[in-house]
């Protein structure tokens, strides 16, 4: 699952690196330890515009009674989520793109019960563009509220370089699938499928970071400063 990833980069720079035709998103603060629930930048199309908005990380699926429901649904498995209830409808025709600046994965350190987080970024800098998925929400009990914009992230398979940490990752859309992704008239379920391949191995760098990430109240540039990796990571596939 993807559950942590840092969001850095301030609004009018997405705004210019997603190439979008208007800003509807508060900025929201620098966060280096970004958890669910929490207000989340999102790229979408709405009236034909490429937009940058804000939704709140875990999807309330339309059908919902309860918004509550979106704290199990941080995350929708791409080879399933054009058939599940909860997803389906939105991966025809509400997908996105999560801006990040890098994300966390956790690994297994044998002979201990703590596991050791993992950072990972764009290799060559720069946000990545996560695959999402987006719903908005009314309630039934009191309509006359605004709408819950929430999302959802998409992982798959990992790549060789995240494997060795976790066997799962992000799905990661490069620059020449944004308009397809977004396209709500592509709403071929294999067709948009086909977009969720994996990506190059070169993509991404990594290096582990203290602890201190597991603090959900830490937010601080700190946590992404790199450590000393376990001694066993370091005897086996990982350097």
């Amino acid at each position: 699952m993807c559950g942590r990833f840092t969001s850095t980069t301030p609004a009018a720079d997405l705004a210019a690196f997603f190439d979008v035709d208007s800003v509807v998103a508060a900025d929201l603060p620098f966060d280096h330890n970004v958890t669910p629930s929490r207000d989340v930048y999102v790229v979408r199309v709405d009236e034909r515009e490429r937009i940058l908005d804000c939704a709140r990380w875990g999807l309330v699926p339309g059908w919902a009674d309860d918004p509550a429901i979106g704290a199990r649904l941080i995350n929708a498995r791409s080879e399933t989520a054009a058939e599940k209830p909860s997803f389906r409808s939105a991966f025809r025709r509400r997908r996105c793109l999560v801006p990040v600046d890098g994300f966390y994965e956790w690994s297994v350190v044998p002979g201990q019960r703590r596991k050791q987080p993992w950072f990972f970024s764009a290799r060559e800098g720069g946000p990545l563009a996560f695959a999402g998925l987006w719903e908005s929400w009314r309630s039934a009990t009191s309509p006359e509220d605004p709408p819950l914009l929430t999302c959802t992230i998409l992982t798959r398979a990992p790549n060789d370089v995240v494997a060795p940490i976790h066997d799962r990752m992000p799905v990661i859309l490069r620059r020449s699938q944004w308009g397809e992704w977004l396209d709500p008239e592509l709403d071929d379920p294999d067709l948009v499928g086909s977009l969720l391949g994996p990506v190059p191995d070169d993509l991404l760098t990594v290096w582990p970071v203290s602890l201190a990430v597991n603090d959900v109240h830490r937010h601080d540039a700190s946590l992404v400063d790199p450590v000393e990796p376990p001694a066993s990571e370091v005897q086996g596939s990982l350097f």
